[in-house]
């Protein structure tokens, strides 16, 4: 393997869930450098090759220095949540060339510093709110960036179950590349042109896995969760148009695919927030006790923003965002949804 980037080691940025799991399947095709700015989390994966409840594959060495993985690795797979991503890149930039090839997998937005405390109060438009690619574009010498997207359950890929990622990229090598290293019987890559509808895509989704989790937290049946589920794809395509994508990507393995997933199972993180909502858990409770970011809830607060902006009709982010912040009845919110008078079925087609 490797044969196409002349070379068999391979760099992640990230030792979280979706990173461990990342780091294991590209292990499969080669030597894996796996970056953790945690120096403990660095020797217990090299010792004992296990950390948060992960195994580890032999061939993955960890490391915390910046320099060593970008000086080994052509191929690299950042892997961190939204709101550090930039100051990642920044840590990284210095060690990076126009040679290396860069598809992250994180899914969220970027809002060029504007403080997390501000971000449900602050103007947005597409001016100040990046993808995780064009985050990489801006602080970095790298040309060649992709997005890793698709139904990703991290659990259910670490434990062998079959599934399908897309990698989205305006270029055919960095699709290719990615599918050689990355594929296997039970991981299939399919490749999208479309990088900006993937990255919306896998943002967008994880609001509407909140609300989704909260219908199943309150013990409620599959044809309320279907509906939201498909009103809130109508809601992602739309917010995705005034981004500037088309409804394609929305229609896909890294829209619809990804949403069902991540809007129909417990191993959610967004999901489970939803939950412990319905449970009668607060955000600032739920927050405190999660051990990675459930990126919806600052995805909620940027398209809260971004509606006012671009003037968009979303009534079900909108009541999100009042359930999650502002601590309005969930009961309402459910009954003011199922009241709400949608007219026309599909109409982004």
């Amino acid at each position: 393997m490797g044969k196409l980037l002349g070379t068999s080691q391979f760099g992640v940025i990230g030792a979280g869930s979706f990173g461990t799991v990342i780091a294991n399947l590209l292990a499969l095709n080669g030597q894996v450098i796996l970056f953790s700015r945690n120096s403990q989390t660095v020797q217990e994966i090299n010792e004992k090759h296990i950390h948060g409840g992960f195994t580890f594959h032999p061939n993955i060495k960890a490391t915390s220095d910046p320099a060593f993985l970008c000086a080994s690795c052509y191929l690299i797979f950042p892997i961190v949540p939204s709101n550090s991503f930039r100051a990642m890149m920044r840590t990284f930039s210095p060690h990076l060339r126009p040679y290396h090839i860069m598809i992250h997998g994180t899914k969220g937005f970027d809002t060029h510093g504007i403080p997390e405390t501000q971000l449900g109060e602050t103007s947005l438009d597409r001016s100040n709110v990046s993808t995780m690619s064009e985050v990489i574009l801006q602080e970095s010498s790298v040309l060649r960036v992709g997005c890793l997207s698709g139904p990703n359950l991290s659990s259910e890929i670490m434990e062998g179950q079959p599934t399908a990622t897309v990698i989205a990229s305006q270029f055919s090598e960095v699709i290719k590349i990615g599918q050689e290293v990355l594929n296997s019987a039970k991981f299939h890559v399919f490749g999208s042109e479309d990088r900006l509808g993937a990255e919306l895509s896998g943002a967008l989704k994880n609001t509407i896995a909140i609300g989704s989790g909260i219908l199943g937290g309150l013990g409620m049946g599959k044809n309320i969760q279907a509906m939201l589920i498909t009103r809130g794809l109508h809601e992602m395509v739309h917010i995705g148009k005034a981004l500037g994508s088309d409804s394609r990507a929305f229609i896909g393995t890294a829209g619809i695919g990804d949403l069902i997933a991540t809007a129909m199972s417990k191993k959610s993180r967004n999901y489970s927030f939803g939950m412990r909502l319905a449970a009668g858990e607060t955000y600032t409770q739920i927050m405190q006790t999660m051990p990675e970011l459930a990126e919806g809830t600052r995805t909620l607060k940027i398209v809260k923003q971004l509606a006012k902006t671009y003037k968009l009709h979303i009534p079900i982010s909108d009541i999100l965002y009042r359930v999650v912040f502002d601590d309005f009845s969930i009961h309402k919110a459910i009954d003011y949804l199922i009241r709400y008078p949608y007219d026309i079925d599909v109409d982004f087609l």
